[in-house]
């Protein structure tokens, strides 16, 4: 789940005081502050990974849960602190985890790296939707091309038979994989009916769909990309900026403007 989804559905289901929503000066609320502060046990216990500004929950994590509440948070607590301590040598032993985060700088540190690439990612998402159904094929293209492909047919205005972007690996489409693409732009997922009629184009040896939206994918549409005997690759939003995150400095410079980027460096987590 994305860590700003993580944020949302803890609002949801958790009753907030107002010594839980004091804000600091950085934005963040003291409650956010802390879950960000004790997530950092979870990642070196094993049981939560966190990558490209998404959670991932382990299978040892998954365990974890059976411990109970109190269990888990005593669990938590000794995990960070032999992290802790590890890294920090010549401090002085922490005797307990830290619940009242005022002036702890490891635990803003552990959130705001979540929240500035979330905000990233967002904006970007933003930018993104804002984009006509033809803008966004363009991008599709423009992608494909920065990941090394030739792109001979980007569909015109009207019908196009199932298949937005054509892509080979040479400028003549001789060698494996010749790529077709369906793009689709708009909030709903696309349906298993979709995924299926993409498929139904492959039909010569070497050749592999990618199905693009926005819009993300129904689950029965995922199973059916998984289980197809020809290659169906999808692709939703958050994949989609991930790759073009990727192969950014590969493109064009007429390609970078389609959705123009600026790196940001943070401070990596040391152990």
């Amino acid at each position: 789940m994305r860590a700003k989804q993580v944020f949302e559905e803890i609002e949801k289901s958790e009753q907030m005081g107002e010594w839980e929503k004091q804000r600091y000066h950085g934005g963040n609320t003291r409650w956010q502050l802390a879950l960000g502060f004790h997530t950092a046990g979870l990642v070196k216990a094993g049981f939560l990974i966190k990558k490209k500004g998404i959670w991932f929950l382990t299978p040892e994590g998954l365990d974890a849960l059976k411990l109970g509440k109190a269990e888990l948070f005593n669990l938590l607590g000794r995990k960070w602190k032999e992290w802790y301590q590890a890294k920090n040598a010549k401090q002085p032993e922490l005797t307990e985890l830290q619940t009242d985060l005022d002036g702890e700088p490891a635990a803003e540190d552990a959130i705001s790296s979540d929240q500035i690439e979330q905000q990233a990612n967002d904006q970007i998402e933003k930018f993104i939707n804002r984009k006509t159904p033809y803008e966004f094929q363009d991008l599709a293209a423009a992608l494909l091309r920065g990941m090394g492909y030739f792109t001979p047919f980007i569909a015109p205005l009207g019908k196009d038979g199932g298949v937005d972007i054509v892509a080979y690996r040479d400028p003549l489409g001789t060698s494996s994989p010749r790529i077709k693409v369906q793009v689709k732009h708009r909030e709903s997922p696309a349906k298993v009916e979709e995924v299926r009629q993409l498929m139904g184009l492959l039909q010569k040896d070497g050749d592999v769909g990618i199905f693009i939206s926005s819009g993300g994918f129904t689950p029965d549409a995922k199973t059916e990309a998984r289980k197809s005997h020809v290659h169906v690759e999808i692709v939703d939003l958050l994949r989609f900026i991930q790759l073009w995150q990727q192969f950014y400095d590969k493109l064009t410079d007429e390609d970078k403007a389609r959705l123009p980027l600026m790196p940001i460096y943070l401070l990596a987590a040391t152990s």
